[in-house]
């Protein structure tokens, strides 16, 4: 945004500070308007003919803006990608554990990769590994959709689940 004497254009369309229109006058008069007044001249919209500009205090204004910018990035919620790892071997309370964290995480909106890890001669049964990641699916089928497929890279089975998109009713 241009400011005061950083403004180039001839003729202006000025906007008093408390926001009538005070009509189309040259930067000089514009600029002498704003000093007499204590206040900025501010190129608002620089890309309409003539250039719209408006009289008000740039500190005050620059505040505002931020604050505005602040309470916006608070408004958003940013998905993170939470893992949950899981092993071959995994037992039956251990597995209900994991699972109840994979649905707070799905339940706050982030989303959760499934790690399932192969150690040794466990490589040798892969099925095994597909058995617990379609037992996790199934238990979490209410709360998450399957983002991407269970597959192995390496000695790990990885899937991602997304929450689920909630109807409003």
């Amino acid at each position: 945004m241009r400011i005061n004497h950083a403004i180039r254009a001839r003729e202006l369309r000025v906007i008093s500070s408390s926001g009538e229109q005070l009509g189309v006058m040259l930067l000089a008069d514009a600029l002498r308007l704003a000093e007499e007044q204590g206040l900025d001249l501010i190129e608002i919209v620089a890309t309409s003919t003539p250039p719209v500009a408006k009289i008000m205090d740039y500190g005050k204004f620059r505040y505002d803006q931020t604050k505005r910018e602040k309470e916006n990035k608070k408004a958003q919620h940013q998905v993170k990608v939470k893992e949950v790892k899981l092993s071959l071997n995994i037992s039956e309370n251990d597995l209900d554990v994991k699972l109840r964290q994979a649905r707070e995480f799905l339940d706050k909106g982030n989303k959760v990769k499934i790690t399932l890890q192969f150690r040794g001669r466990e490589m040798a049964h892969p099925e095994l590994g597909m058995k617990i990641i379609a037992r996790v699916t199934s238990t979490l089928e209410d709360v998450c959709m399957v983002e991407t497929p269970a597959k192995m890279f390496g000695r790990m089975l990885n899937m991602v689940v997304a929450p689920c998109v909630k109807k409003k009713k």
